[in-house]
């Protein structure tokens, strides 16, 4: 098929080339092929939003899911992370720190407004004011006119005309082409500024799909969308839409699969690992994915900031038998971490300097929590708190368990029923416990799974971890067009956070899903998610 070009004239695209998930997404038909039928609903897992679907509101994948299916940005992902032009006609790099893009006429939101420069702009400064306190402003901090401190505007983007307008970094970012496929830049449509919370409820979106009607999403039961037959896109839909269950278990959903109420999940509950490619056959998806688990001890908890908290948390790390707990409970799908990012990414390195506090040495954790102690002997419970309906008990007992049982304390899980639930203790920081914490990459680049989550005032950096040195690093690389010399800043970065343990390493994911005989042409994205508009399905 086809696909407008992105000019990159003068600029590496960070991450795009070591990408092992090999595949090209097909543009559909009317008709779907190997006997689909456009009108059929793929019926998959989900799970409800933390918050109401507003693109630079949401940073977690049960909203993730759905923005993406029902927006168009810029740019979009091909299934091994490649980005080709969506909404874009071109988009050019005229230095390190100008880029002009220029949009695709005759493309609609669902309400018939169309697509401009305007839409963009109006929506990045949306989510650029503080005073709109949107989880994914942090995005646009590389913009000329972002404030930490105030309400501004982003005097660097500047209309043109109708249809192209330009950005203005206030230093470089070598990356920022290739974020263009995030949420964070959808573009929103006149009427979202009208009642942004009631938009929230309804979104107008450009993408693939819309929603089947102003109800379409039943609180904690399932969200219905149906193809969006104005899009114009390079994801263009070969079924009829989704219905998308919000399950409270990943049990749940894997029983409903196997039982032909489910056309396609991207999670297998642990239960069922063991089992899941044998019961699917040539059914069951286990791939590499560019997903990485963890888990976080604000450095506010007792015991856990100064030279105190440093040797608690290398303690704690040395303490999980990772590999054990990777082979026996996720049956291989998980690999362990030695590092803060993905091997799926390009610039990915198993060997960094400190990387051996992920290692499992009891001796040695024992020896740094009596040093610990030293300063203020341990009191109380260590629990790692999580979400009940995102199949996480077992792994948060076992973890729980190498924990106790290596340093001689106490120690276990503790579940709230939803992961809004538990998202919202922690970005209230509230919470009074370690949390587990994950990333799911927005864009197949190394920065993205550095800058977001520990650079200083980050959008999920949960933690609130704040070093001048790992955030000058961090600058450093994303201002250099050397991939090469970026990713050596990078993994610099790393280091001082193997030192500082901002959040704990666990493992490295593979997305493992599977689908019923009901559907053909399924294939999962770099970052886990299916290409639901590839998917086909017989009447």
């Amino acid at each position: 098929m086809k696909r407008n070009r992105i000019a990159l004239s003068g600029l590496a695209l960070l991450g795009v080339g070591g990408l092992t998930l090999a595949g090209c997404a097909s543009g559909g038909t009317d008709e779907g092929t190997d006997g689909g039928a456009s009108a059929a609903i793929i019926t998959t897992n989900g799970s409800e939003p933390e918050n109401p679907l507003i693109p630079t509101a949401t940073n977690e994948v049960g909203g993730g899911k759905i923005l993406d299916a029902i927006f168009a940005g810029l740019v979009s992902y091909e299934a091994d992370g490649t980005p080709v032009n969506d909404m874009a006609e071109e988009i050019v790099v005229d230095d390190p720190q100008n880029i002009t893009v220029k949009i695709k006429e005759g493309q609609f939101f669902t309400d018939g407004e169309e697509v401009t420069a305007d839409n963009f702009i109006n929506a990045w400064n949306y989510g650029a004011l503080l005073s709109n306190e949107q989880y994914n402003s942090y995005f646009f901090e590389d913009i000329e006119g972002f404030s930490y401190d105030e309400d501004s505007e982003l005097t660097g983007l500047e209309q043109v005309d109708e249809y192209t307008f330009t950005i203005a970094l206030n230093k470089p970012a070598s990356d920022f082409p290739l974020r263009l496929g995030y949420s964070a830049y959808y573009p929103l449509p006149d009427a979202a500024f009208e009642d942004m919370d009631a938009f929230g409820e309804s979104p107008i979106g450009n993408g693939p799909y819309m929603l089947a009607s102003e109800d379409a999403w039943q609180h904690d039961v399932q969200i219905d969308l149906v193809k969006n037959e104005e899009y114009q896109g390079v994801r263009q839909a070969a079924n009829g839409g989704l219905t998308i269950n919000f399950y409270a278990t990943q049990d749940a959903a894997y029983a409903d699969l196997l039982g032909g109420e489910v056309d396609v999940i991207d999670a297998i509950p642990p239960s069922s690992l063991a089992s899941f490619e044998s019961d699917l056959g040539d059914r069951a998806v286990n791939q590499p994915a560019a997903v990485f688990q963890s888990f976080t001890i604000h450095s506010e908890l007792p015991h856990f900031s100064g030279e105190e908290g440093e040797l608690r948390r290398a303690a704690i790390s040395m303490a999980i038998n990772r590999e054990e707990i990777t082979d026996t409970i996720f049956q291989g799908s998980r690999t362990p971490a030695s590092d803060f990012t993905s091997p799926v990414i390009d610039g990915w390195t198993d060997s960094l300097e400190g990387a051996d506090v992920l290692e499992y040495n009891p001796e040695q954790a024992q020896a740094l929590w009596a040093e610990a102690d030293a300063i203020s002997p341990w009191e109380g419970t260590f629990q790692i708190a999580y979400n009940a309906d995102g199949g996480h008990d077992q792994w948060v007992d076992a973890v729980s368990n190498s924990i106790q049982n290596t340093l001689g304390i106490d120690a276990s899980g503790a579940a709230y029923p939803t992961f809004a639930e538990l998202r919202e203790l922690v970005n209230s920081r509230t919470i009074t416990t370690a949390f587990r914490t994950g990333w799911q990459a927005d864009y197949p680049g190394l920065y993205n799974f550095l800058g977001p989550l520990y650079a200083t005032n980050a959008g999920s950096n949960d933690g609130d971890y704040s070093n001048p040195e790992f955030d000058a690093l961090l600058a450093e690389g994303i201002s250099t067009d050397d991939q090469e010399a970026a990713n050596e800043l990078f993994q610099q970065a790393q280091e001082i956070l193997l030192a500082d343990l901002p959040a704990i390493p666990l493992w490295y994911s593979n997305v493992t899903g599977g689908y019923a005989d009901t559907v053909e042409n399924v294939e999962f994205g770099w970052n886990s998610v299916p290409l639901y508009h590839e998917i086909t399905k017989g009447e």
